[in-house]
């Protein structure tokens, strides 16, 4: 059995802020053709590739290039915040990392003048366009693909402690929705997302995949939207559960245990050895904990078959994938998670700035205090 090579890539997807209104701006358009069409970020130069529109007008996609460890991951990671955000401060714009705005309502938002997107909100009607949620996709590569699916119907079980980690969508249309993560509701009103089913092998998840195109459910694998996916086009696994992280070392962080996690339970396999799996319905309800609490709540540990605090569970998966992290030179990345752990995440730190400024007695000053935050903490420690 061929070892996976591990390799990282990170999806992010920005809003477009309005320094003066705090609102939402519908932009991609200008910054496509100011290039020339998409660009990337490599070592310091834009160049034609990676940057993409996408549903909203108003969001702009950056890809980080193909990293083979968490400090090329990194390094990448940092260079494109700091370009996308200097290509926004060059139009009189900013850039800000969450997974929902503050307080921009959907029904203002343009959709991306792209037949992909028309297409989209034609299809799914008023969830499309109440869609204006932004996210962060994490890659690591394996080439075996009876690898990536054994790997996927066991790591889901950790997918609410990734999204406990990283949740930062407190807020929708200027209400406080009581929720961490008010995105993973959003989205699951599209069909084929959350938890996947568990697959015997490739093949009968290749077969799954045909069905729905041969039956015109879909028109490629690009529109299953899983927490957890193995990639239609490239030899990866890709993780789409988390909410954007504001603070970039998080995101780094994050995506380093992710890499980590994946490791540990490849090499669980190449033993004979396995982590139990669990139906999805069970873990649906460690998922809701972690939307609606984040880290502060508790989430049940199905092996025990009792709650522990989120905390907990979280620094034993820590320890679980203790070696991988040693072997993978990725412990400097992954000791943020502990200030995570103590601090809170995107979504306590926005709650906090609400209240600080005034809350809900004063609350647009408080709610654009929140975005002036994010739009700091979003190139926080990074050289724009």
């Amino acid at each position: 059995m061929k070892n996976p090579s591990l390799t990282i890539g990170v999806e992010e997807e920005y809003q477009i802020i309005d320094p003066e209104t705090r609102e939402l701006r519908s932009f991609i358009t200008q910054f496509m053709e100011s290039k020339g069409g998409a660009v990337e970020v490599v070592k310091g130069e834009l160049k034609t590739g990676e940057v993409k529109p996408e549903l909203h007008a108003s969001m702009v996609e950056l890809g980080t290039p193909v990293c083979h460890t968490s400090k090329e991951v990194k390094e990448a990671l940092f260079e494109q915040r700091a370009h996308i955000s200097r290509l926004a401060a060059e139009r009189g714009l900013q850039i800000a990392a969450a997974s929902t705005h503050p307080f921009s309502h959907w029904l203002g938002q343009e959709i991306s003048p792209y037949e992909r997107y028309y297409k989209t909100v034609q299809d799914h009607q008023i969830i499309a366009q109440r869609m204006l949620i932004f996210g962060m996709h994490v890659h690591i590569g394996i080439e075996d693909r009876d690898m990536a699916i054994d790997c996927m119907n066991v790591v889901r079980y950790m997918l609410p402690h990734l999204l406990a980690l990283t949740t930062s969508s407190p807020f929708w249309s200027g209400r406080i929705t009581g929720l961490k993560s008010y995105r993973s509701i959003l989205f699951e009103e599209l069909p084929r997302t959350g938890l996947p089913e568990e697959f015997s092998s490739w093949a009968a998840f290749d077969r799954f995949v045909q069905r729905l195109i041969n039956t015109g459910c879909i028109a490629d694998g690009s529109k299953i939207w899983w927490d957890v996916r193995p990639h239609y086009a490239f030899p990866t696994l890709e993780f789409r559960v988390p909410d954007i992280c504001t603070r970039a070392e998080e995101a780094v962080a994050v995506a380093s245990l992710i890499q980590a996690v994946v490791a540990w339970l490849c090499d669980l396999r190449k033993r004979n050895l396995t982590f139990r799996t669990y139906r999805p319905d069970m873990i649906y309800e460690n998922k809701w904990r972690a939307l609606r609490h984040g880290l502060d709540g508790r989430m049940i540990d199905f092996g025990k078959e009792e709650e522990a605090s989120t905390k907990s569970l979280v620094r034993e998966l820590l320890l679980l994938v203790d070696e991988q992290i040693d072997e993978l030179g990725s412990r400097e990345e992954i000791e943020v998670i502990y200030s995570i752990l103590e601090h809170g995440t995107s979504a306590d730190r926005q709650l906090r700035v609400f209240h600080e400024n005034g809350g809900e007695a004063n609350k647009e000053q408080a709610l654009c205090a929140v975005v002036d935050h994010l739009v700091r903490e979003t190139t926080e420690g990074i050289s724009a």
